[in-house]
Protein backbone atom coordinates (compact mmCIF):
# COMPACT_ATOMS: atom_id res chain seq x y z
CA UNK A 1 0.00 0.00 0.00
CA UNK A 2 1.54 3.31 -0.36
CA UNK A 3 0.25 6.92 -0.25
CA UNK A 4 0.17 10.31 -1.82
CA UNK A 5 2.16 13.39 -0.56
CA UNK A 6 1.85 16.42 -2.66
CA UNK A 7 3.62 19.60 -2.46
CA UNK A 8 2.15 22.48 -3.76
CA UNK A 9 4.97 25.60 -5.19
CA UNK A 10 3.00 28.52 -3.87
CA UNK A 11 6.37 29.87 -3.03
CA UNK A 12 7.91 29.09 -6.47
CA UNK A 13 4.79 30.87 -8.07
CA UNK A 14 5.56 34.28 -6.18
CA UNK A 15 9.07 33.84 -7.73
CA UNK A 16 7.76 33.05 -11.16
CA UNK A 17 5.04 34.96 -11.52
CA UNK A 18 4.10 38.29 -11.01
CA UNK A 19 2.76 37.33 -7.22
CA UNK A 20 3.05 38.41 -3.46
CA UNK A 21 3.23 36.07 -1.34
CA UNK A 22 -0.02 36.18 -0.20
CA UNK A 23 -2.25 36.11 -3.57
CA UNK A 24 -0.07 32.92 -4.30
CA UNK A 25 -0.38 31.51 -0.79
CA UNK A 26 -4.39 31.80 -1.60
CA UNK A 27 -3.93 30.87 -4.87
CA UNK A 28 -2.83 27.70 -3.60
CA UNK A 29 -5.57 26.79 -1.59
CA UNK A 30 -8.10 27.39 -4.52
CA UNK A 31 -6.04 25.02 -6.86
CA UNK A 32 -4.97 21.90 -3.86
CA UNK A 33 -9.67 21.61 -3.87
CA UNK A 34 -9.18 21.39 -7.54
CA UNK A 35 -6.65 18.35 -6.96
CA UNK A 36 -9.00 16.84 -4.25
CA UNK A 37 -11.90 17.28 -6.34
CA UNK A 38 -10.03 14.26 -8.59
CA UNK A 39 -11.09 11.97 -5.79
CA UNK A 40 -8.17 11.09 -3.56
CA UNK A 41 -8.37 9.42 -0.40
CA UNK A 42 -7.71 11.94 2.07
CA UNK A 43 -6.52 8.88 4.79
CA UNK A 44 -4.12 8.20 2.41
CA UNK A 45 -2.97 11.65 1.01
CA UNK A 46 -1.25 14.88 2.37
CA UNK A 47 -1.40 18.09 0.91
CA UNK A 48 1.13 20.75 1.59
CA UNK A 49 1.56 24.18 0.75
CA UNK A 50 5.83 24.82 1.09
CA UNK A 51 4.63 28.44 2.23
CA UNK A 52 2.63 26.82 5.37
CA UNK A 53 4.54 23.34 5.95
CA UNK A 54 8.28 24.55 5.59
CA UNK A 55 8.63 26.85 8.54
CA UNK A 56 6.80 24.92 11.02
CA UNK A 57 9.06 21.37 10.00
CA UNK A 58 12.68 21.26 11.18
CA UNK A 59 13.30 18.29 9.47
CA UNK A 60 11.90 19.66 5.90
CA UNK A 61 14.18 22.59 6.89
CA UNK A 62 17.15 20.41 7.23
CA UNK A 63 16.80 18.48 4.36
CA UNK A 64 16.34 21.50 2.03
CA UNK A 65 20.16 22.89 3.09
CA UNK A 66 21.54 19.39 3.22
CA UNK A 67 20.14 19.43 -0.82
CA UNK A 68 21.67 23.14 -1.41
CA UNK A 69 25.01 22.26 0.11
CA UNK A 70 25.46 19.08 -2.21
CA UNK A 71 24.96 21.46 -5.36
CA UNK A 72 27.37 24.47 -6.60
CA UNK A 73 26.35 27.50 -8.53
CA UNK A 74 27.68 25.93 -11.61
CA UNK A 75 25.77 22.75 -11.66
CA UNK A 76 22.41 24.70 -10.70
CA UNK A 77 23.18 27.23 -13.54
CA UNK A 78 23.88 24.46 -16.36
CA UNK A 79 20.83 22.87 -15.03
CA UNK A 80 18.46 25.56 -14.88
CA UNK A 81 19.89 28.15 -16.98
CA UNK A 82 20.42 30.57 -14.14
CA UNK A 83 22.11 33.95 -14.62
CA UNK A 84 23.14 37.06 -13.15
CA UNK A 85 20.07 38.43 -13.16
CA UNK A 86 18.13 35.29 -11.46
CA UNK A 87 17.02 36.34 -7.90
CA UNK A 88 19.14 34.20 -5.33
CA UNK A 89 15.18 32.50 -4.75
CA UNK A 90 15.12 30.97 -7.82
CA UNK A 91 18.81 29.53 -7.63
CA UNK A 92 17.68 28.27 -4.12
CA UNK A 93 14.81 26.94 -5.26
CA UNK A 94 15.57 23.36 -6.72
CA UNK A 95 16.63 22.10 -3.46
CA UNK A 96 12.82 22.80 -1.95
CA UNK A 97 11.36 20.95 -4.55
CA UNK A 98 13.90 18.08 -3.83
CA UNK A 99 13.38 17.87 -0.42
CA UNK A 100 9.53 16.30 -0.78
CA UNK A 101 11.30 13.54 -2.84
CA UNK A 102 12.77 12.04 0.58
CA UNK A 103 10.31 10.23 3.33
CA UNK A 104 12.30 11.82 6.08
CA UNK A 105 11.28 15.34 5.39
CA UNK A 106 8.12 13.84 6.45
CA UNK A 107 8.46 12.49 10.30
CA UNK A 108 5.06 12.99 11.22
CA UNK A 109 3.98 10.17 8.08
CA UNK A 110 6.87 8.01 8.00
CA UNK A 111 8.98 8.50 11.10
CA UNK A 112 12.55 8.10 10.00
CA UNK A 113 11.91 5.45 7.76
CA UNK A 114 13.45 5.79 4.55
CA UNK A 115 11.16 4.91 1.73
CA UNK A 116 11.16 5.70 -2.24
CA UNK A 117 9.40 7.86 -3.61
CA UNK A 118 7.81 8.22 -6.84
CA UNK A 119 7.59 10.96 -8.42
CA UNK A 120 5.05 11.85 -11.35
CA UNK A 121 6.21 14.63 -13.21
CA UNK A 122 5.96 16.51 -16.55
CA UNK A 123 9.01 16.24 -18.73
CA UNK A 124 9.73 20.15 -17.92
CA UNK A 125 10.39 19.06 -14.38
CA UNK A 126 12.91 16.33 -15.14
CA UNK A 127 16.41 18.62 -14.42
CA UNK A 128 14.84 19.30 -10.93
CA UNK A 129 14.47 15.31 -10.54
CA UNK A 130 17.51 14.73 -11.98
CA UNK A 131 19.63 16.62 -9.48
CA UNK A 132 17.84 14.81 -6.81
CA UNK A 133 18.85 11.38 -7.86
CA UNK A 134 22.60 12.66 -8.14
CA UNK A 135 22.23 14.21 -4.49
CA UNK A 136 20.55 11.14 -2.71
CA UNK A 137 23.48 8.89 -2.15
CA UNK A 138 25.56 11.75 -0.91
CA UNK A 139 22.63 12.00 1.73
CA UNK A 140 22.79 8.16 2.35
CA UNK A 141 18.70 8.53 0.99
CA UNK A 142 16.79 6.73 -2.03
CA UNK A 143 17.22 8.06 -5.22
CA UNK A 144 13.11 9.00 -6.13
CA UNK A 145 11.50 7.11 -9.41
CA UNK A 146 10.34 9.28 -11.72
CA UNK A 147 6.97 8.65 -14.17
CA UNK A 148 6.63 11.43 -16.59
CA UNK A 149 3.46 12.78 -18.15
CA UNK A 150 2.50 13.65 -21.11
CA UNK A 151 1.36 16.81 -22.19
CA UNK A 152 -2.18 17.96 -23.13
CA UNK A 153 -1.71 19.39 -26.91
CA UNK A 154 -3.24 22.68 -26.99
CA UNK A 155 -6.41 22.71 -29.53
CA UNK A 156 -4.25 24.17 -32.07
CA UNK A 157 -2.73 21.36 -33.02
CA UNK A 158 -0.66 18.40 -31.64
CA UNK A 159 2.75 19.62 -31.36
CA UNK A 160 1.42 22.66 -29.20
CA UNK A 161 0.65 22.20 -25.40
CA UNK A 162 -2.23 24.35 -23.30
CA UNK A 163 -1.92 27.34 -21.74
CA UNK A 164 -3.71 28.31 -18.65
CA UNK A 165 -3.32 32.09 -20.03
CA UNK A 166 -4.46 31.52 -22.91
CA UNK A 167 -8.37 30.77 -22.63
CA UNK A 168 -8.55 29.65 -26.53
CA UNK A 169 -6.33 26.95 -26.68
CA UNK A 170 -7.45 25.45 -23.24
CA UNK A 171 -10.67 23.40 -22.08
CA UNK A 172 -10.49 25.17 -18.56
CA UNK A 173 -12.40 22.77 -15.53
CA UNK A 174 -14.54 25.73 -15.13
CA UNK A 175 -16.10 25.48 -18.36
CA UNK A 176 -19.49 25.50 -18.91
CA UNK A 177 -21.23 22.82 -21.57
CA UNK A 178 -21.42 25.57 -24.02
CA UNK A 179 -18.23 26.79 -23.84
CA UNK A 180 -16.61 23.71 -24.08
CA UNK A 181 -19.01 23.01 -27.23
CA UNK A 182 -17.98 26.08 -28.72
CA UNK A 183 -14.38 25.70 -28.21
CA UNK A 184 -13.83 22.19 -29.66
CA UNK A 185 -16.36 22.96 -32.88
CA UNK A 186 -14.09 26.08 -33.79
CA UNK A 187 -10.82 26.20 -32.28
CA UNK A 188 -9.83 21.99 -32.11
CA UNK A 189 -7.31 21.43 -35.32
CA UNK A 190 -8.59 18.28 -37.67
CA UNK A 191 -6.96 16.03 -39.14
CA UNK A 192 -9.74 15.80 -42.00
CA UNK A 193 -9.90 16.91 -45.67
CA UNK A 194 -10.87 19.81 -47.27
CA UNK A 195 -14.73 18.48 -48.14
CA UNK A 196 -16.76 15.05 -47.23
CA UNK A 197 -16.53 14.12 -50.35
CA UNK A 198 -12.34 13.76 -50.15
CA UNK A 199 -12.69 12.88 -46.56
CA UNK A 200 -15.01 9.79 -47.45
CA UNK A 201 -12.65 8.70 -50.03
CA UNK A 202 -9.26 8.73 -48.23
CA UNK A 203 -10.28 9.18 -44.51
CA UNK A 204 -8.38 11.67 -41.83
CA UNK A 205 -5.44 11.63 -40.30
CA UNK A 206 -5.42 10.52 -36.25
CA UNK A 207 -1.84 11.57 -35.90
CA UNK A 208 -2.37 15.38 -36.36
CA UNK A 209 -6.39 15.41 -35.24
CA UNK A 210 -6.72 16.89 -31.75
CA UNK A 211 -10.12 15.54 -31.03
CA UNK A 212 -8.82 12.01 -31.55
CA UNK A 213 -5.68 13.27 -29.55
CA UNK A 214 -7.78 14.33 -26.70
CA UNK A 215 -10.01 11.05 -26.97
CA UNK A 216 -7.02 8.68 -26.30
CA UNK A 217 -7.03 10.59 -22.70
CA UNK A 218 -10.34 10.57 -22.36
CA UNK A 219 -12.32 7.81 -23.77
CA UNK A 220 -11.93 5.19 -21.12
CA UNK A 221 -12.70 1.74 -23.97
CA UNK A 222 -9.30 0.70 -25.48
CA UNK A 223 -11.71 -0.50 -27.97
CA UNK A 224 -14.12 1.79 -28.45
CA UNK A 225 -10.88 4.01 -29.43
CA UNK A 226 -9.39 1.46 -32.19
CA UNK A 227 -12.74 1.86 -33.61
CA UNK A 228 -13.11 5.35 -33.39
CA UNK A 229 -8.93 5.58 -35.00
CA UNK A 230 -10.34 3.07 -38.04
CA UNK A 231 -13.82 4.47 -38.98
CA UNK A 232 -12.16 8.11 -39.48
CA UNK A 233 -8.89 6.82 -41.19
CA UNK A 234 -11.43 5.08 -43.36
CA UNK A 235 -13.31 8.07 -43.98
CA UNK A 236 -16.50 6.38 -42.38
CA UNK A 237 -16.27 9.18 -39.38
CA UNK A 238 -16.69 12.21 -40.27
CA UNK A 239 -14.49 15.60 -38.53
CA UNK A 240 -17.61 16.89 -36.91
CA UNK A 241 -18.89 13.37 -35.82
CA UNK A 242 -15.34 12.99 -34.04
CA UNK A 243 -15.16 16.76 -32.18
CA UNK A 244 -19.03 15.42 -31.52
CA UNK A 245 -17.86 12.29 -29.36
CA UNK A 246 -14.97 14.49 -27.80
CA UNK A 247 -17.69 17.21 -26.86
CA UNK A 248 -19.94 14.70 -25.14
CA UNK A 249 -16.70 12.89 -23.82
CA UNK A 250 -15.33 16.17 -22.19
CA UNK A 251 -18.64 17.90 -20.91
CA UNK A 252 -19.62 14.39 -18.91
CA UNK A 253 -15.81 14.41 -17.56
CA UNK A 254 -15.93 18.42 -16.61
CA UNK A 255 -19.59 17.95 -14.81
CA UNK A 256 -18.30 15.55 -12.93
CA UNK A 257 -15.26 17.12 -11.89
CA UNK A 258 -17.24 20.96 -11.03
CA UNK A 259 -19.63 18.21 -8.48
CA UNK A 260 -17.11 16.91 -6.55
CA UNK A 261 -15.26 19.99 -6.49
CA UNK A 262 -18.06 21.86 -5.18
CA UNK A 263 -18.39 19.41 -2.45
CA UNK A 264 -14.98 20.03 -1.16
CA UNK A 265 -15.47 22.38 1.70
CA UNK A 266 -12.98 24.24 4.31
CA UNK A 267 -13.13 21.03 6.66
CA UNK A 268 -12.38 19.01 3.30
CA UNK A 269 -9.75 20.92 2.64
CA UNK A 270 -8.17 20.95 6.40
CA UNK A 271 -8.54 17.20 6.65
CA UNK A 272 -6.10 16.91 3.30
CA UNK A 273 -3.48 19.31 4.82
CA UNK A 274 -3.55 18.99 8.45
CA UNK A 275 -0.73 16.53 10.19
CA UNK A 276 -2.26 13.01 9.97
CA UNK A 277 -1.01 9.30 10.64
CA UNK A 278 -1.30 8.33 6.84
CA UNK A 279 -3.06 4.63 6.61
CA UNK A 280 -0.43 2.74 4.43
Amino acid sequence: SSGINAEYGDDEKALWKDLSLEESNELAHENIKDIIAFGFNPEKTFIFCDLEYIPSCKEFYWNMNRIQKCINFNQAQKCFGFDETSYIGKIAFPAIQAAPSFSTSFPHLFGDKKIICCVPCAIDQDPYFRITRDVAPRLHLPKPVLLHSTFLPALQGAQTKMSSSDGVSTIEMCDTPKKIKTKINKHAFSGGKTSVEEHREHGGDTSVDVSYHYLRFFEPSDERLAQIKEQYESGVLLTGELKKLLIDNITEYVKEFQERRAMVTPDVLEKFMSRHPMDL
